[in-house]
């Protein structure tokens, strides 16, 4: 009996070592959140091949050259597959160049398109596979700046392969001896004069004839070893039958550089398979920096498929020259310089969830990111806002300071916060040339009224919230570095918020430059003084002073009971000054929480409010619903755009069991838990450790809580706490504990309770 103990016990350990030592690289789907239209968006993505935070990704094209659609699930023929940098459908890509295998050569990309099942495709964050139809087989795996091919064609059958230029300038070079083709890629947008994306690629089986191309009236040149111009390609065959494998990378700087990088990254492997394993040890180290465990498999999948999102944006733009230092064509000068440098990403979205969450499981290049968008500053002369990979200054706010302020709370003092706070002061004082949020919009007005007045600017009342809470984050990074100038400059407008609250309404609303109040007002209307969104979402965005606004709307009571009327209220919907369904609208009504808008970022921290208005179990029942209905690991996976990962950051925080409500304050506000043990292996050496065995689907609720073995009442813990390591017991219960987390001090950071 007793030897059946030990083997029992032993049996388990084993079973408990296998489990650990799963590769979490294949709880990834890439294809989460690809069934995905104009009309309808299950997340906005595509099946990326690449590495955390990689400079170039591969993806398979289903849609026309040009098109943000770049992979719909719904679509059964892909004309290619692409290095790729698109951070959304809704922007256009660029440094992009295609390889498309076939038999017959056709170079017009609609009828080389080839059909193919899901049935055959993999789509792993380290491989991707699918065979077509006809058979090709095509496999990709990663590594930071290039690629690992191989087309496999069925034997006796001819084996062509098309490289396509894309859109813009292109120019290629094909040395038949060498089985070599290099060549360079000139599109997208905002780029300097003379701005080029080099490539290189070898081949490891011999051409047998070759030629150029163009792709805009489609006509072909026998023979012929480079083209340049616009849309050229090349095209080149092999014997029949072949299995070709292709070594790729690009760099910005030079095509000697994108040959280092090659040789750097792709050099030693001689197979598809060893890229792939390398690839695959690179993800499931990145992965797990968080471990989950005692969830069902679905919700695996589901979080290892958002972390993986999550770990894409922003992109490295830096590379590395022959002495291993950093080096980076710069988007915004069109310079070389030394150090590193990142883009593709939308702070408008990713301040609230994705940086955050980098600080905590990245913070080495969070730390160097930070330094980063100061050389952007000096280099384009405003910090970046939209970067794609110049600036663009799409959507609105200047939330660069948000990051500067969350990084310094935080202990991650890599750049000098007075040359921050000056870049700061320039970009709230100021407007800049592009878009809406390179400077202020409404700088003026909002200076002197303490708001942006509507009609004169478009989505006024969501700029002045916005603005009113960078204005906060200039105000804390000045406070924590003992710089009185601009605690001074900020400390009055970061109040603003007040100034388009309608205390007649209990909303907040579009005010004119006469101090009037926008007419006809109906809470669910669209548009007009709001971004992608109406007042039920805006008004809840005052995330430096939850406390004040309750204190607008008329106490705990009374917030609550709006909280509560968010979920509450029929989803229907005004269009307003869109004048027709957008696709936020559709997603809102098809999640059927009311005039809750998850697929949109303005209101995503709202759920987590109630833990500073006395009823916290709200927040973890919220939550919780909110993981459990609006995402899966499938094509369908997301409520709305991803958006270059701040809503898979989302669920990675959630499912961790707490939110970034306020960036700049340290501070993760608590909800619900989704498994019952969540490890966070810090880059220090120390593990966090969230203990909540007797959590399930039912069990949602905190009923008690423990930090290191002491009683632990508040809503919150801080980013400090949790760099110490140690382990944070939940006693999770089927029924909300009303008394747990109410008291004052309790409740987590707000502006008014200092």
């Amino acid at each position: 009996m007793k030897l059946r103990s030990t083997l029992l016990a032993l049996s388990l350990v084993g079973s408990s070592a296998f489990a650990q030592q799963k590769d979490l690289v294949n709880y990834v789907n890439t294809l989460q959140g690809t069934n995905s239209k104009h009309e309808l968006t299950r997340g906005n993505t595509y099946p990326t091949t690449a590495l955390p935070f990689g400079m170039h990704t591969w993806t398979p094209q289903t849609g026309k050259n040009g098109d943000g659609w770049k992979y719909q699930y719904f679509l059964d023929a892909i004309r290619g597959f692409q290095q790729a940098h698109q951070c959304s459908s809704w922007t256009r890509d660029y440094a992009v160049f295609s390889l498309m295998p076939m038999f017959e050569l056709e170079v017009d990309e609609t009828k080389r398109a080839a059909k193919f099942s899901h049935a055959n495709e993999v789509a792993k964050p380290n491989y991707y596979k699918v065979q077509f139809d006809n058979k090709i087989t095509t496999e990709i795996s990663p590594t930071e700046r290039g690629a690992h091919l191989r087309f496999s064609y069925p034997a006796g059958q001819k084996s062509t392969l098309v490289l396509d230029g894309y859109t813009g300038l292109s120019g290629v070079k094909i040395y038949p001896k060498e089985q070599k083709i290099t060549g360079y890629v000139n599109n997208g947008e905002g780029f300097k004069r003379g701005w080029k994306s080099h490539f290189v690629l070898y081949f490891d089986q011999p051409f047998k004839t070759w030629g150029t191309w163009e792709n805009r009236n489609k006509t072909t040149q026998a023979d012929s070893t480079s083209a340049e111009g616009r849309g050229r390609g090349a095209y080149i065959t092999f014997a029949d039958g072949a299995k070709v494998q292709v070594k790729t990378a690009s760099s910005y700087i030079s095509l000697d550089q994108a040959e280092l990088n090659l040789k750097r990254e792709l050099g030693a492997d001689k197979t598809l398979e060893a890229t792939k394993a390398t690839a695959a040890a690179v993800w499931n180290k990145s992965l797990g920096r968080v471990t989950m465990e005692g969830g069902s498999q679905a919700d695996l999948e589901t979080f290892y498929s958002c972390f993986f999102r999550a770990s894409l944006f922003s992109r490295k733009f830096y590379e590395l020259d022959k002495d291993n230092k950093p080096v980076y064509f710069s988007p915004y000068d069109g310079t070389v310089h030394s150090g590193y440098m990142y883009t593709d990403t939308g702070f408008w979205d990713t301040f609230r969830a994705q940086f955050p969450l980098n600080s905590l499981v990245q913070p080495e290049m969070h730390g160097r990111y930070m330094q980063a968008m100061i050389d952007a500053y000096k280099q384009c002369g405003w910090l970046p806002s939209w970067s794609f990979p110049s600036e663009a200054g799409s959507m609105i706010g200047n939330h660069a300071i948000s990051l500067f302020a969350d990084a310094w709370a935080k202990g991650l003092k890599t750049f000098d916060p007075k040359e921050a706070l000056a870049a700061y002061e320039h970009e709230a004082m100021n407007k800049g040339p592009w878009g809406p949020a390179n400077g202020r919009d409404g700088v003026k007005e909002y200076n002197e009224l303490g708001y942006v007045p509507y009609p004169k600017y478009r989505e006024s009342t969501a700029k002045t919230l916005e603005y009113a809470y960078d204005d906060w984050a200039g105000y804390q990074l000045a406070k924590m570095t003992g710089n009185q100038k601009y605690v001074d400059m900020f400390q009055k407008p970061m109040y603003n918020y007040r100034n388009v609250y309608d205390a007649s309404t209990r909303f907040m609303r579009g005010k004119g430059l006469d101090g009037t109040w926008t007419t006809n007002f109906d809470p669910i209307e669209w548009g007009g003084p709001f971004t992608e969104g109406n007042s039920w979402h805006y008004t809840w965005s005052v995330f430096q002073d939850t406390k004040g606004l309750i204190g607008l709307i008329g106490g705990d009571k009374n917030f609550n009971a709006k909280l509560d009327s968010v979920f509450s209220e029929p989803n229907k919907v005004k269009v307003g000054t869109y004048r027709g369904m957008i696709h936020e609208m559709t997603e809102m009504v098809m999640a059927n929480m009311g005039q809750y808008a998850h697929g949109n970022q303005p209101i995503q921290h709202m759920v987590y409010l109630y833990n500073y208005s006395g009823e916290p179990w709200k927040a973890q029942y919220h939550s919780r619903n909110v993981m459990n209905k609006l995402y899966s690991a499938t094509e369908n996976g997301y409520p709305g755009d991803e958006d270059q990962g701040q809503t898979s950051s989302w669920y990675v925080l959630s499912a961790m069991g707490f939110y970034s409500v306020t960036p700049g304050t340290g501070e993760y506000v608590f909800g619900s838990p989704m498994f019952k043990k969540t490890t966070l292996n810090l880059e220090n050496g120390k593990k966090f450790v969230v203990d909540a065995p007797n959590n399930s689907a039912e069990n949602v609720y905190i009923k008690s809580a423990t930090l290191n073995g002491k009683p632990y009442t508040k809503t919150y813990i801080t980013h400090a706490d949790m760099l110490k390591g140690g382990v944070l017991k939940l006693v999770m219960s089927n029924v909300p504990n009303k008394t747990k987390g109410i008291k004052e001090a309790d409740r987590p950071y707000s502006l008014s309770k200092i």
